[in-house]
């Protein structure tokens, strides 16, 4: 009878257990917001937090000086200005110098470090632009050394500060963008860094990851899935494919250097190595993911190939890949994110070196972003701080991108079919 009234809808213990089961419900579903809530918020943290400090990275604080050519220290034949050895020509002519003393002669003698390779550099660029500079007097704005720059943002030192409240006093000094951080590369001041060389060299490693592990990973996939037969061989690759893609980063980089660097001889801390590491940390991903995109092609579409006399060869690559390409594509972007923030592998196969220029081309020297940003991080220099936060405002942009370009590559396919 109890067994009975238990089971009655109208029972009032039924209408308890639905009401329990509805909390149940909205419990879940508010841990569920809750969850999402507290990941925007680090989000949120995160974003604002590297803005506060890095956006001052884009901007510089400048100086005005005034340059009486013909009577500084400067020597230089505006014919050397023209042509293809114009640069070395200025990178010879010991502009630093000249500047601060042209600083001191206007500013006093607390100005004898007032710029430094960042104001020479501007300075070189603007000669070889205009060479009629060199027989005249200029007024130009140059960009002060950083200790300056840093006490222009109120976190410098007294003398520092005194002398950029001094140089404000006059209107001789103003904010402007710093268009050499995106376009130059490392250099051991930090009012002189850029990040160009690093995120060329990024661009390079990326490109050869995936021109290597994307085709490899996805040939390995179809064949493991279509083609090979099922035996221990197959299942031991498998095991070994499943534990690679767990296997730690850094196992990768000692794997690279042993194999590329030590027995083949390449060139050490190039694009080439690095890229050719991350492709063997990122194959695993895309193998895994391509599996499962292949095996979720339904049967009935190699049924209907088949039975309309196609080859099995025919049925995999006209008719089950196009399918299952864009699950493959989504493995490769997970694979893809994280070998754009990787920095254990590449600095065991040397791409923590000082690289002044960009690389050419993927055997020359580079570095990557992650890794730049591991360096700057580790300076003493209070400027550098800001310029590490706004190298991970690059990093996070440049990863958006890269991502960005494979989703809409990912939705064309899924639209196509």
């Amino acid at each position: 009878m109890s067994s009975s009234s238990a089971s009655r809808w109208t029972d009032g213990s039924m209408d308890k257990r639905v009401r329990r089961r509805y909390a149940a419900e909205r419990r879940f579903r508010l841990l569920g917001l809750l969850a999402i809530g507290l990941s925007v918020a680090f989000l949120a943290f995160l974003l604002i937090n590297m803005a506060a400090k890095g956006l001052g990275g884009f901007n510089q604080t400048e100086a005005k000086l005034t340059i009486d050519f013909p009577r500084s220290d400067i020597i230089l034949d505006p014919a050397t200005l023209k042509g293809p050895e114009a640069k070395r020509a200025v990178a010879s002519a010991d502009l630093e110098t000249a500047l601060n003393a042209s600083a001191v002669s206007e500013y006093g003698t607390g100005a004898s470090d007032l710029f430094g390779p960042a104001a020479a550099r501007q300075l070189g660029r603007d000669l070889i632009s205009d060479p009629s500079l060199l027989s005249r007097r200029a007024d130009l704005w140059l960009p002060v050394a950083s200790a300056y720059d840093v006490a222009a943002k109120d976190e410098g030192s007294t003398k520092a500060e005194q002398m950029v409240a001094a140089i404000g006093a006059k209107g001789a000094l103003q904010r402007g963008f710093n268009s050499d951080f995106l376009g130059a590369s490392d250099a051991t001041d930090p009012g002189a860094v850029g990040v160009w060389g690093a995120l060329k060299g990024s661009f390079l490693t990326i490109i050869v990851t995936i021109l290597l592990a994307f085709p490899v990973g996805v040939l390995a996939a179809v064949y493991l899935e279509e083609f090979a037969p099922r035996n221990r061989w197959t299942d031991l690759i498998e095991v070994s494919i499943n534990n690679l893609a767990a296997v730690p980063s850094i196992i990768f980089g000692l794997l690279g250097l042993a194999v590329f660097l030590n027995f083949m001889h390449l060139p050490r801390s190039a694009p080439l190595v690095g890229g050719l590491t991350l492709a063997l940390m990122t194959m695993p991903v895309i193998v895994i993911a391509g599996r499962n995109a292949i095996k979720s092609v339904p049967p009935s579409i190699r049924d209907a190939a088949l039975g309309v006399g196609a080859s099995k060869m025919q049925v995999v690559f006209h008719h089950v890949l196009p399918l299952a390409l864009p699950g493959i594509l989504t493995g490769t972007i997970i694979g893809m994110a994280r070998a754009l923030g990787e920095t254990a592998p590449l600095l065991m196969i040397g791409m923590r070196a000082f690289i002044a220029n960009p690389p050419q081309g993927i055997a020359d020297p580079a570095t990557v972003l992650p890794v730049q940003i591991f360096l700057w991080s580790d300076e003493v220099g209070r400027g550098f701080v800001e310029k590490t936060s706004a190298a991970i405002i690059v990093l996070l942009i440049f990863m958006l991108l890269m991502n960005g370009i494979a989703i809409y590559l990912r939705n064309r396919f899924e639209r196509r079919w």
